[in-house]
């Protein structure tokens, strides 16, 4: 659930449900859709958040993809575990683990958007644990935390059965001086509050050395309040202080933090000041699933490193032979509409079917300027992609052109769902494709991962997911619409309203020509795989390219669509065919594309 779907729907729903119901119903809806076939690839492809490779690295013997965890207090139940490694974190918490099931919980209150968690936090069975950790394929590092009032008995069955499961553990002061001991198989993880500086400085000195001890977790500063608490507003600058002072006299002891970020800024001043790694809490609730993402390309903006430029030439020569293309098309359009091998397999000429009636070949215009606008609309998008997306070597943008790309490719069969085979599109396939082979045999060297300057949960980000959100409809609007006309140029060929325009039937139409509907199909299918492919193409820059100051994502979604848009209705207006149902579903999508411009303008354009 990215955020451009979260935020709104936690506007609309999660809000008026208790904080348990809308936590569970979360985690339940991701882990679901992790667990079908194919489900993990469709996270992957909504949200794109896996971490860059800049950021694997190994701590005590431990791989972690991300430096970025999650706690184990926003899932006690572990409902969404099956999908949170999909989301960006390089490890997981899991706890306070106790030895047996509580017989009560108390769950966290929201008030004034505020998170509250109880003194008495959810703790998870050793059971419950047990059971995840060998029914799910759980790849990432896992700590797990034993709650504070486990006695040695509970302590020694609890580390005897998760031992061969998890990376590390986590306990207090007191755990470690009363229960670890050299035996201990894995790293042990010592947790002080950042308000507790005192017995911090003291107990440091006594466990450094310990053989078993990986490092220290620092946790955000807590405000109580009738047994509920909720982290300080200065939660994030006093665990910076405390990451320093601790540094300052063990530089080479492993921090790890937990709380005290919600921004992507927030989470660089720890990364600054010397935490190795972050544990996210309520912060992550929110700011959203997005956060992690967020954080992993504000800390690659931050990194000083040459851009590394790629060759994009043959890309975009791709993307300018589809916009010429494109332009030629809507020449013949505009001029003889069909061209004189359409005439040879039809068995009529041009005047002929003017003659019989003159709306045949309005209605083919209307088609094939239709289809020359999405050509030249999809020439832009790939023309832009090349430009700033693989020279710069964005390996989104690489993902992006060439699926769309290879499927226009596939789209050529449809042309010959009724039998008719468009010798000039054929032509025109076959000099795209040696240059398309040249710009995917370019593009294997894009590898780079996208970096941004986003630091704040602001009012300007928030009205970017909304424009995002409706940049993203358009997209897969326009990839459904394409696919609904594919299938009726190959099927039935007409919908009622074109058969009203024509003020013929389709046995009417046969009688002129066996042929004539065989080349309004492959015009209709044509158009339909076109679109296919420009949807294809907003729907991944919208999803994978919204970034704060991305400009060229704003003008590239704002000019590309423009051709496509005016020629889809203009071609109506042209011709007469102006029938309200019939050029709904475009003004729907015109409007959608005028939301999504405003909405995103302030986060994408603004430097």
């Amino acid at each position: 659930m990215p955020d451009w779907s979260y935020h709104p729907l936690k506007k609309l729903l999660l809000n008026k449900m208790s904080p348990k119901t809308s936590r569970e119903f979360i985690h339940k809806s991701m882990s679901t859709i992790a667990s079908i076939p194919g489900g993990r690839n469709l996270i992957d492809f909504l949200g794109h958040m896996k971490a860059p490779r800049e950021f694997h690295k190994e701590i005590q013997h431990a791989k972690f993809s991300s430096p970025i965890g999650l706690s184990g207090h926003i899932d006690p139940n572990l409902s969404g575990m099956n999908a949170f490694q999909e989301l960006g974190f390089g490890f997981i918490e899991f706890g306070p683990i106790v030895l047996k099931e509580p017989k009560t919980q108390k769950e966290p209150r929201i008030i004034n958007g505020q998170i509250l968690f109880s003194d008495h936090y959810e703790r998870v069975p050793l059971k419950l644990v047990i059971k995840k950790l060998t029914n799910l394929n759980i790849k990432t590092p896992i700590f797990a935390k034993i709650d504070q009032q486990v006695t040695r008995y509970e302590w020694d069955i609890i580390v005897q059965h998760l031992t061969p499961f998890v990376d590390a553990f986590i306990g207090t002061s007191e755990q470690f001086n009363s229960f670890v001991t050299n035996s201990l198989e894995r790293s042990f993880y010592v947790s002080y509050s950042a308000d507790d500086k005192r017995k911090l400085e003291l107990n440091i000195e006594e466990f450094i050395h310990h053989p078993c001890i990986g490092g220290i977790v620092i946790d955000a500063p807590k405000r109580t309040e009738d047994s509920y608490w909720h982290e300080t507003a200065n939660a994030n600058e006093c665990l910076a202080n405390t990451i320093k002072q601790v540094k300052d006299l063990y530089p080479e002891l492993i921090v790890i933090t937990s709380g005290g970020v919600e921004t992507p800024e927030e989470a660089c001043t720890l990364v600054h000041a010397g935490a190795e790694l972050l544990i996210l809490t309520d912060g992550y609730v929110k700011a959203g699933p997005g956060l992690p993402k967020r954080i992993h390309e504000r800390l690659l903006y931050e990194e000083v490193r040459p851009i590394k430029k790629q060759n994009s030439s043959w890309s975009f020569l791709f993307g300018l032979s589809i916009l010429i293309g494109g332009i030629i098309a809507l020449y013949f359009a505009f001029t003889s509409i069909i061209l004189p091998y359409d005439e040879s397999f039809i068995g009529l000429t041009r005047a002929d079917l003017l003659q019989v009636n003159p709306l045949i070949l309005s209605f083919m215009s209307h088609d094939r300027m239709a289809l020359a606008g999405t050509m030249i609309s999809g020439g832009i998008l790939y023309i832009q992609l090349a430009r700033h997306g693989i020279k710069n070597d964005l390996h989104w943008t690489r993902i992006a052109f060439h699926s769309a790309a290879i499927t226009g490719f596939i789209g050529i069969f449809l042309f010959i769902g009724f039998g008719y085979f468009d010798w000039l599109h054929g032509l025109f396939w076959l000099i795209l494709l040696p240059i398309y082979y040249f710009s995917f045999k370019e593009g294997k060297r894009i590898t780079g991962a996208p970096f941004s300057s986003h630091g704040k949960n602001d009012r300007v980000w928030q009205y970017g997911l909304y424009g995002q959100l409706m940049f993203i409809m358009l997209g897969f609007l326009i990839l459904a619409g394409g696919i609904v006309i594919s299938t009726i140029g190959v099927s039935k060929v007409f919908v009622s309203t074109d058969l009203s325009f024509l003020c013929m039937s389709p046995q009417m139409l046969d009688s002129i020509s066996n042929n004539l509907i065989s080349v309004i199909a492959h015009d209709r299918a044509g158009f339909g795989s076109a679109l296919i492919s420009v949807g294809l193409l907003v729907l991944m820059i919208s999803l994978w390219g919204f970034r704060k100051g991305e400009r060229w994502i704003w003008n590239t979604l704002c000019l590309g669509a423009l051709p496509a848009f005016i020629a889809g209705i203009g071609t109506h207006l042209y011709i007469g065919y102006t029938t309200f149902i019939h050029l709904l579903p475009v003004y729907f999508l015109v409007i959608l594309y005028l939301l999504g411009l405003v909405l995103s303008y302030p986060f994408l354009k603004r430097k």
